[in-house]
């Protein structure tokens, strides 16, 4: 196998590959703060991935030193072992992984290391690993629950998703997965050969998440068509009525609702506090005081709103819903902002992306010094 076919961790894998659906959580212990501990079985799986499991061409230092950590997991590694390796590459992935598991081994669980990387400033690890983290956590917090949108809801903490407006509805759908099909009709290696020479597929769509489907997603979960469901992020119908008053028409498929709650879980599951956030089609509070964005895109927009700065309307119709968080007990907020709630944006790129940054909401929510 060729150094080119040996992919860095930087470069994210096919989605439909049914190994990149796990994420290793059914081989964490918990410790009494109910954390998630590794095992030995939870590393060998990292060193079964693509880049890092031996292949034919593998030399014998790759060998040696791949063969020593599966034995042994945990085992330090001699800077001579790493220099064996002939491939840069190989060697690179190797480094990565080390610095991982190091970090999650002086931690002492996946979320005081997920928590410490991002606290320490500069991130030395690619994103992928922060993504397959969240994703171990996330598992571990939605087990046991039936719901399909809240798993659907949960897949926006660690994968990206392309938002579309269809016929009203605002969709999102992975974009991995999107990509793919659309470069071969669903079809796999065949379609892209098929396409290449000029054949016409027809055209692939994604089913939407709704209760005539939702079985089928759950048996999904764990093969290779988990990430294959469009999750409708339409907010809630409100009409108006005569004397001020306004009717709530709502849907029990929201994928915001959905998302709220397990953000709420989220929220909980580190930091111990307990809160309800509800979507919010629109902030009208005169006493707004703090607020935080769940991506790159929506933070600087939600900035802008809240000094007064014009916001152009391209760049307005980007969000995609606010919510509306608050602490179930004001005493773990700062004091000058007890009782007070908080508001959080979530928006898509110009060209419909959406990458979520969970670490936000456990970065940037107002704390007391205590909690």
């Amino acid at each position: 196998m060729t150094t080119a076919a040996r992919c860095g961790f930087f470069f994210p894998p096919p989605a439909v590959h049914p190994f990149w659906t796990s994420c290793g959580h059914d081989r964490l212990e918990t410790n009494a703060h109910g954390w998630l501990v590794p095992t030995d079985a939870y590393w060998r799986l990292w060193l079964e991935r693509p880049e890092l499991a031996l292949v034919e061409a593998s030399c014998a230092g790759e060998t040696a030193l791949h063969t020593a950590l599966m034995e042994s997991p945990r085992r330090a590694v001699q800077a001579a072992e790493l220099d064996a390796i002939e491939d840069a590459d190989v060697r690179a992935n190797v480094r990565l992984f080390l610095g991982l598991r190091d970090a999650v081994l002086a931690a002492g669980s996946l979320e005081a290391a997920y928590l410490g990387l991002f606290r320490a400033g500069a991130i030395q690890l690619p994103p992928l690993f922060l993504d397959l983290l969240a994703q171990a956590i996330v598992c571990r917090l939605l087990a046991g629950d039936d719901d399909a949108w809240h798993w659907r809801a949960a897949e926006l903490l660690f994968r990206r998703q392309r938002v579309s407006v269809q016929d009203g509805r605002v969709l999102c759908g992975d974009s991995e997965v999107l990509d793919m099909m659309s470069e071969t009709g669903g079809l796999g290696e065949m379609g892209r050969l098929l396409m290449q020479g000029g054949a016409a597929l027809p055209v692939v769509q994604m089913a939407v998440l709704g209760q005539d489907n939702a079985a089928h997603y759950r048996q999904s979960q764990a093969g290779e068509g988990r990430f294959n469901f469009l999750l409708d992020l339409t907010h809630e119908v409100h009409n108006e009525l005569p004397h001020g008053l306004t009717l709530t028409m709502n849907r029990a498929d929201s994928g915001l609702t959905a998302l709220a709650h397990v953000l709420e879980r989220w929220v909980q599951h580190f930091l111990g506090a307990s809160v309800q956030i509800q979507p919010e089609s629109r902030v009208d509070d005169p006493s707004w005081r703090w607020h935080l964005g769940l991506d790159a895109e929506s933070s600087p927009l939600l900035n802008d709103l809240y000094l007064g700065h014009e916001v152009a309307p391209e760049r307005l119709q980007r969000l995609i819903s606010l919510f509306r968080l608050r602490f179930d007990d004001p005493q773990q907020m700062r004091a000058d902002l007890q009782g007070k709630p908080v508001y959080l944006g979530l928006a898509m790129t110009a060209d419909g992306l959406l990458k979520l940054k969970p670490q936000n909401l456990l970065l940037n929510l107002p704390l007391a010094a205590s909690a």
